[in-house]
């Protein structure tokens, strides 16, 4: 039996809207957390188990947010048309949005891909929602909060089937006229970089794309990341020399002849669990085929490039310039 005590633990990661924080148990009874929503990051909340009040006590960023105006975040449900689950996914809206007004829906992948996103401050959403976009960032298969069943989705299966969750995400939103099939763009990070790898690999629907810090190719990231001792039998049967084909298959760089979406790779060059070798793949071979590509490697940036506040402004406003560079005709 499960009881719920706190509600909004969150907010440790400024980044992107990731699930996590931090909490303390007291021996009378008092519960003290880190409290995030999407209109702030990290502050300190404490909870009286015994009358079952909350209160947040700290507004570290007050004076800051006072002065900015951030986009609504909306939560979303609908259904894979794979086998009809309930699938979440989250919108943010641009600052002072206007219904009767077009904007371009820009897609961002979760990383993990077990992890998920929800309802917390993000500092890239923030900015991505601040440049005009509405954000989609979905909670596909593979995420966690849904249960181990569906966690479990994409073992040897991977990416599967949470590609057809986040296009049918993208589906929902032209169906509600938030978004339009000639103003698509996708990016994300990690798993996140993989599934927008494997997403431009499926089909050509996005105007752009980027690709952050990417797995291209299982049987060499799995042999040069920093986790390569713990791979075999948990995301993939075996060893990669004993099911090549099965490590291939799942591997974005098996669709690179399909891409036809411009796109930039960018990765951190201190990266150790996706490294730079793997970004290269994919720049490499968009060069051998004549698609519009950029490379973009950011100095000193571990596989968090978040971490560093330079560095996510790097990232972002890398992303952005690349975007405004094809919708440049749409304006």
């Amino acid at each position: 039996k499960l009881t719920d005590l706190a509600k909004d633990m969150g907010g440790t990661s400024l980044g992107r809207p990731y699930a996590g924080g931090s909490f303390s148990v007291s021996e009378n009874n008092f519960i003290a957390f880190t409290i995030s929503r999407p209109s702030h990051p990290a502050d300190l909340a404490v909870l009286n188990r015994k009358d079952g009040e909350q209160k947040r006590i700290t507004f570290l960023n007050k004076t800051l947010f006072d002065y900015r105006n951030l986009g609504e975040v909306e939560e979303i449900w609908y259904n894979s048309t794979i086998d009809q689950r309930k699938i979440q996914g989250w919108i943010v809206y641009p600052p002072n949005y206007q219904k009767d007004k077009k904007y371009p829906l820009l897609v961002e992948n979760h990383g993990g891909p077990i992890l998920n996103y929800g309802d917390r401050f993000s500092a890239e959403m923030q900015l991505y929602a601040a440049a005009g976009y509405i954000v989609f960032y979905p909670n596909a298969r593979g995420s966690t909060s849904y249960g181990e069943e569906f966690g479990n989705l994409l073992y040897n299966n991977y990416p599967g089937e949470d590609y057809n969750d986040v296009m049918d995400g993208v589906d929902h939103c032209i169906k509600m006229g938030i978004a339009h099939e000639d103003d698509l763009y996708v990016t994300g990070g990690s798993a996140g970089g993989i599934m927008t790898a494997w997403m431009i690999g499926r089909n050509t629907r996005f105007e752009a794309a980027v690709v952050a810090k990417p797995v291209m190719n299982w049987i060499s990231k799995t042999l040069v990341a920093d986790n390569y001792f713990r791979y075999a039998d948990s995301r993939y049967p075996g060893q990669p020399w004993e099911n090549f084909e099965g490590y291939w298959k799942f591997s974005p760089l098996s669709l690179v002849g399909n891409i036809e979406t411009p796109t930039m790779v960018l990765v951190g060059m201190e990266d150790l669990r996706t490294p730079p070798s793997e970004a290269k793949q994919l720049y490499h071979a968009l060069k051998l085929r004549k698609i519009e590509t950029v490379l973009v490697e950011i100095p000193g940036a571990s596989h968090g490039i978040a971490n560093k506040p330079s560095n996510l402004i790097t990232k972002v406003a890398h992303t952005l310039a690349w975007f405004k560079k094809f919708r440049e005709d749409k304006d």
